[in-house]
Order: C-alpha cells, then sequence, then structure tokens
C-alpha cells in the first residue's frame, strides 16, 4: 500500500523542522529558570582572596604531607580511600538480590516483581549522599562508620539499577544451551548467568569506587571521617598552604584511582 502524498509531505516537513519545536522548549525552560536566578554581584573581598587560595595552593605546607600523628594528609588519605572501598564492597554485595528483583524479563512489559524492584532502588537514591551522612552521624555519631554507611546506602540504589540492567541486556544463549542439555536451575546459573554478567558487576563496581571516592571527600565536611574534616577547617582559619597540600593530596588520589580503575575495566569488559 502506497503511502499519500500529503503523509508524506508531513512526515518529511516534521523531519525537517521538528528540532525547533524542542529547540523552543528548551529555550522557554532556560529562560524560565533563570528567572528566579538572583545575581548579587562580586564581592569586594573577591579578588584578595583569590590571591590567597592562589597562592597557597602554590606554596602548599609540605610539613602537613606526614608527621605521624594520625590527622595528616596521607593517613587521612588513606582513610577517605577505605571509606569508599568499604562503602563501595559492601553496596556491591547487597545491590545484587537488589538488582535480581528489579531485572525485568525480556517476555514482560510489566511485572509487580521488577517494578517495585525499580521503585525501591530509585527510592534509595533519591537521598544524596550527604544527607544520608548528616541522617547517619545523628544515629551513629560522628566518624568513619557514618561514611562508609552513606556511601554503601547511597551506592546500592545506583548499583542496584545498573546490575539489574546488565541482567536485563544479558546474552541468553549460554542459558539455553545448558537447559537443552538438561541442566537444572543451579547449574545454568552457575556455568551461564554468573559467568555473563560477573565482569559487567565488577566493572560498575570499579566506576562506583571512583565516584565514591570523591564523595568520600566531601562527607568529612559534615563530620563523616576522612580528608574532608581538616579541608573545611583549613578555609575556615583561612590556612591556604594546608588547602592547597589537601587539594594537591586529593587530586593526585583521584588522577590515580580514576586511571588505575579504568585500566582494570578495560581488562575485564
Amino acid at each position: 500500500m502506497e503511502k499519500s502524498p500529503e503523509l508524506t509531505i508531513k512526515k518529511s516537513y516534521y523531519d525537517r523542522y521538528g528540532w525547533l519545536f524542542w529547540a523552543l522548549i528548551v529555550l522557554i525552560i532556560y529562560v524560565w529558570s533563570l528567572q528566579g536566578l538572583k545575581l548579587s554581584g562580586i564581592q569586594a573581598s573577591a579578588s584578595s582572596v583569590s590571591k590567597s587560595i592562589i597562592s597557597g595552593i602554590f606554596h602548599p605546607d609540605w610539613a602537613y604531607v606526614y608527621n605521624g600523628s594520625g590527622e595528616d594528609l596521607v593517613s587521612l588519605i588513606v582513610q577517605t580511600l577505605a571509606i569508599a572501598f568499604l562503602g563501595t564492597i559492601i553496596s556491591a554485595v547487597i545491590s545484587v538480590p537488589f538488582a535480581f528483583w528489579a531485572a525485568q524479563s525480556p517476555s514482560e512489559k510489566w511485572h509487580v516483581r521488577s517494578t517495585s524492584g525499580k521503585f525501591v532502588l530509585t527510592l534509595i537514591r533519591t537521598f544524596p549522599e550527604i544527607v544520608l551522612a548528616i541522617m547517619f552521624i545523628k544515629a551513629v555519631g560522628p566518624g568513619s562508620y557514618a561514611g562508609v554507611l552513606a556511601v554503601g546506602v547511597h551506592s546500592v540504589g545506583m548499583l542496584g539499577k545498573l546490575f539489574s540492567e546488565a541482567i536485563e541486556n544479558m546474552d541468553d544463549g549460554a542459558e539455553e544451551a545448558i537447559v537443552s542439555v538438561g541442566g537444572n536451575a543451579t547449574q545454568v546459573f552457575a556455568l551461564a548467568t554468573l559467568p555473563t554478567i560477573l565482569p559487567e558487576f565488577i566493572s560498575y563496581t570499579l566506576y562506583r569506587f571512583e565516584i565514591a571516592v570523591r564523595s568520600a571527600t566531601i562527607l568529612g565536611m559534615v563530620g563523616a571521617g576522612g580528608i574532608g574534616t581538616p579541608m573545611l577547617f583549613a578555609i575556615q582559619t583561612r590556612n591556604w598552604p594546608r588547602v592547597g597540600i589537601i587539594l594537591l593530596g586529593i587530586i593526585i588520589m583521584v588522577l590515580a584511582i580514576d586511571s588505575l580503575s579504568g585500566w582494570l575495566r578495560k581488562k575485564l569488559v
């Protein structure tokens, strides 16, 4: 059956100029958003403060790198890495059952099980890590424990979502092959499902660890342990050389973790 010329003209007209409609919608949203901004201008002290910060960064407090007190840069960076690592590992283990709960079968368009699982994971992701850290500080007290719990709980929502998508997009050819030769459910999971999804699970966990390292540096500012606490104190006391060495340490830590994680993920996938 041939398409009518009118339908063809209408379709080609939308294909050519439909993007203008969406561009106009985006522009309207941007204009509406800017209406709520109140630009207060730049303070008179901005120039001197900026110069002090830059001077501190280029003249860092090298004596703070390590002094054996447990409150030096190296010790607190190790603590920050420990918070991110432990929180990520805990969340990776807990996320697995959540992922199977939220994963949707290709043959079903809607299911109570998978829909409820996705809703729970979305609900967990709703709370930012810094809000979770404040809540856990009230529950367990300030320190690294609250930071681990904040990173772990928030990571469950993210890793659970990524894991469930990996399960949904999994190639089921190996599963069908084992079933065809008489394999049971346990054999299918151990010999087909797990080897197929495990590399992606590990890759997502490493990627989440990269993000957790950055988050752990911020959580210390609310008392959840790590390098964030001394950085906040240094900023409040205008100790810019101390701020400079802490920022330098954070940059080196993040770059090293990103490089190592990226290399490992390339080996896995």
